[in-house]
């Protein structure tokens, strides 16, 4: 061989190792190449061939290439999400948005949903005058609401009047016990700060004859839910009066639910009966309150002393989103009686998994949670108001047991399958396998054994909960299973 031939092969066989070098991740490029380079440096001594050194040069670029395919599925099990998991909060967010759509889209549920968008007014009270002895609250008289709503007050802004009374015919129908309308002056609807569903907004009829507001219930009970009933002439016993607007099924939760409303000028309600009153506070008015109550001094124009007593009926409404936090509380509290709430334990001699990967575990477990919420209030919704209609004491009844039933269910669900999923990689764990005797559970350890495809993890269920195993253990695997797993995939 040329003096000139032998240091051609040398730099030819380095710049090969070179080149293998550059496919190896550059944290590891280091220590490969000095392990080549030693590697070709006693091939080189060992055997004069070119052709077998060559040979092993090229070797080298396929250690490097099983290197960075090593590496590859190692970053992809450890690293991303098993499509089950993905699939599986893809799943919850599509019948999150079909029981919202529904639940909106659904007539009878659709005031409830848009008393969300229009919370009652705050600070609304009924006035009557203290008790009489006879273990009630006597009316007022339309000269007395008069007086209180004449007279300047800082702590009251607003007066309604109205009274109930029951007539036996609406319409030409009769129904036993009769009708329940309420009579009230045109404001009444603005004190109470509720939304009437009327096409010109306004609360007087225009051609002298009193208006008149119907009930969701009674819209679509006796008028077919006609969208055309604005305008239309309503018969009230021997009155009649004009429809102007349909309101809320929720819109009336004070001390009775009604059938409809005849807002009649207050020359006629002059005329009628003792009725209740109902008021406004300011915020100087609320800061008076003590539990609930507050006491009224008015003084008439002959220096006369009338004492009145308001009632708060903010409390006196139970809305949905109330009635579904009671449900997410009972359920919070039957929880741990039918599902244990921890995620296993972890043996002693295992290596926990970085802190990502954990944080990762947790925010899918909340993403489930946060998705299994906003079903059951929706669920629940369109469980109570699929056939109902307004707002009825048994609608709510099936939402709370319902919402309940949902968010047990979810809850217990949510925390079976994030109990059965690898902590690194979120697959469920699967091939189970009894381990032990029956008989021997406690000299030995006896239960079910779950492995995750990724190759990450054991899980240990206990056949028999006993002192020293009482629940799932997680043992992670190191490096020397990797060969059992080598030609999964681990995507």
């Amino acid at each position: 061989m040329t003096p000139w031939v032998e240091p051609a092969f040398c730099a030819f066989h380095g710049l090969l190792v070179g080149g293998a070098a550059l496919l190896v991740p550059a944290a590891q490029r280091a220590e490969w190449l000095r392990e080549w380079r030693a590697e070709l440096w006693h091939v080189r001594r060992s055997c004069a061939c070119a052709g077998e050194m060559t040979a092993f040069c090229l070797g080298a670029f396929k250690d490097a290439w099983c290197l960075r395919e090593h590496l590859r599925r190692e970053r992809v099990r450890t690293v991303s999400l098993h499509s089950s998991a993905g699939q599986c909060l893809l799943g919850l967010a599509a019948v999150m948005a079909a029981c919202c759509t529904v639940a909106y889209l659904l007539p009878q549920a659709r005031p409830v949903t848009d008393a969300l968008r229009s919370p009652a007014r705050a600070g609304l009270i009924l006035i009557r005058q203290p008790d009489d002895g006879s273990g009630g609250h006597a009316a007022i008289s339309f000269r007395h609401y008069k007086v209180l709503s004449e007279t300047r007050n800082r702590y009251l802004d607003g007066f309604a009047f109205y009274r109930i009374d029951r007539e036996k015919l609406l319409n030409g129908q009769v129904r036993q016990g009769g009708w329940k309308i309420a009579y009230a002056t045109p404001n009444l609807f603005s004190v109470l700060g509720i939304p009437v569903q009327s096409m010109d907004g306004n609360n007087e009829a225009g051609d002298g004859m009193p208006a008149a507001m119907v009930s969701e219930a009674l819209w679509r009970s006796e008028f077919g839910a006609d969208p055309e009933i604005v305008g239309k002439v309503l018969c009230v016993g021997a009155r009649e009066a004009r429809i102007v607007g349909v309101a809320p099924s929720r819109a009336w939760k004070l001390p009775e639910p009604v059938d409809a409303w005849v807002l009649a000028p207050e020359e006629v309600m002059a005329r009628s009966r003792a009725g209740n009153v109902m008021a406004h506070l300011t915020g100087a008015g609320r800061a008076q309150m003590w539990a609930g109550s507050v006491n009224i001094t008015v003084y008439g124009r002959n220096n006369s002393e009338l004492d009145l007593s308001g009632i708060s009926i903010d409390g006196q409404t139970v809305t949905p989103w109330q009635m579904f936090r009671f449900a997410v509380f009972l359920a919070l509290l039957a929880l741990p009686a039918i599902t244990t709430v921890s995620m296993g334990e972890y043996g002693p001699s295992s290596h926990r998994p970085p802190w990502p990967r954990r944080i990762v575990r947790w925010l899918y477990l909340v993403a489930k949670f946060a998705l299994l919420l906003p079903i059951a209030y929706y669920a629940s919704l369109d469980l109570a108001y699929w056939r109902s209609f307004g707002s009825s004491y048994a609608a709510d009844y099936i939402q709370l047991f319902s919402a309940f039933a949902i968010c047990l269910g979810g809850m217990r669900w949510a925390l079976l399958d994030q109990r059965q999923r690898c902590p690194i990689c979120l697959k469920r764990v699967a091939h189970p396998a009894q381990v032990g005797l029956a008989s021997r559970t406690f000299l030995a350890w006896n239960g079910t054994e779950l492995i995750c495809t990724g190759g990450h993890t054991l899980l240990h269920v206990p056949g028999l909960p006993t002192s020293w195993f009482a629940t799932e253990q997680w043992l992670y695997l190191d490096a020397s299973w990797e060969f059992l797993f080598a030609g999964t995939d681990a995507g």
